[in-house]
């Protein structure tokens, strides 16, 4: 696939130009395929209000966790928000704007905006808090809410192999929200564990083409895992 170097070699320049009260769309699932690096260069840039775009928080001192602590976020849109208590405290006390909304509909408004369509009808959430104030219509006999997409000013991706023109591969469940978002960031920025030349990517494989990526590199990733099932033998 045709491109040029996508490849910077700071965590500084990846994240370059991001300021306060921006919106940032963030792959990953609990801490599954999050972009923690990423997480933690934003954390040092010290920039604030951001609108953070995620399907959950990340937990307590990882992850979207840390944004929090340093109150940099503003607003969270979100599906899941369960395991973070500071989350909680301070959407209580009234510190964070939350907006939550179904896991397939915030899925739908990442591709959605990455596919320049501007909104969407989708029977998700009729007849709940969800759907106060949205254009309501009805298709074969069933109601459905109009819901908008979303577009970020920067999306932060963790992928598994890339090569350096940016095409982007993911390995197993670490997918999840990583594609969509990806595609819907005016700049996107993706971490990955091992960058590759061009051509040595199975073009089949292949889950992000380097057309939607901006800025490429390379990290040491920790990896944590959110919550360890164990049994005695």
């Amino acid at each position: 696939m045709a491109g040029f170097d996508k490849v910077v070699n700071s965590y500084a320049d990846a994240m370059a130009g991001l300021e306060d009260g921006m919106t940032v769309i963030a792959g990953g699932f609990g801490l599954c395929g999050i972009p923690e690096n990423l997480i933690v260069e934003i954390q040092r840039m010290g920039v604030r209000d951001l609108t953070i775009v995620s399907n959950n928080c990340g937990v307590d001192g990882f992850g979207l966790g840390l944004l929090l602590e340093d109150k940099q976020i503003r607003k969270m849109v979100s599906s899941y928000v369960g395991e973070n208590a500071l989350f909680e405290k301070q959407l209580i006390e009234g510190e964070l704007e939350v907006e939550l909304t179904p896991q397939g509909t915030l899925a739908e408004k990442m591709r959605a905006g990455g596919a320049g369509i501007p909104a969407f009808y989708t029977a998700t959430g009729y007849g709940t808090p969800i759907a106060e104030g949205k254009e309501v219509r009805e298709f074969d006999g069933r109601p459905y809410i109009l819901e908008e997409a979303i577009r970020g000013d920067f999306a932060i991706i963790k992928g598994w192999k890339a090569d350096r023109y940016g095409n982007v591969m993911y390995r197993h469940t670490a997918q999840n929200f990583n594609p969509m978002a990806a595609t819907a960031g005016k700049i996107t920025v993706v971490e990955v564990e091992e960058i590759v030349e061009p051509g040595e990517l199975d073009p089949t494989q292949i889950h992000t083409p380097g057309i939607y990526v901006d800025r490429l590199i390379q990290g040491v990733f920790e990896k944590r895992i959110e919550q360890r099932t164990v049994r005695s033998s």
